[in-house]
């Protein structure tokens, strides 16, 4: 991932788009664990960050992007331009995180 420059942006200032290659996307489905789910459930009664679960969506979009990367690095891509992260719910205790962007070729 580190050679490969991702802007939530459809310009990068002071670069020019050479190749516009498509649409490139990445998604993972995440479920919760039961013993996290008892933990957060009892944070959920004092208040305050439920880690177990920022933890859980911090490694689904982590995994997302890493997959919408690999498919901009098989068009030949060196940027991905106008990324954007979606969450949706799948079931009660599964999520989906999609990340995707236009892939392009910059000089």
């Amino acid at each position: 991932m580190a050679d490969m420059l991702i802007t939530t942006t459809e310009t990068v200032p002071g670069r020019h788009i050479t190749q516009t290659l498509g649409l490139v996307k990445g998604s993972t489905v995440r479920s919760k664990h039961i013993g996290s789910d008892i933990v957060a459930g009892l944070r959920n009664i004092v208040g305050g960050e439920v880690k177990e679960y920022a933890s859980l969506l911090t490694g689904a979009r982590e995994q997302a992007i890493d997959r919408m990367v690999a498919e901009a690095h098989l068009l030949g891509a060196n940027a991905i331009v106008a990324m954007r992260l979606e969450t949706s719910t799948i079931t009660q205790a599964a999520s989906e995180v999609v990340a995707y962007g236009t892939a392009v070729r910059l000089e």
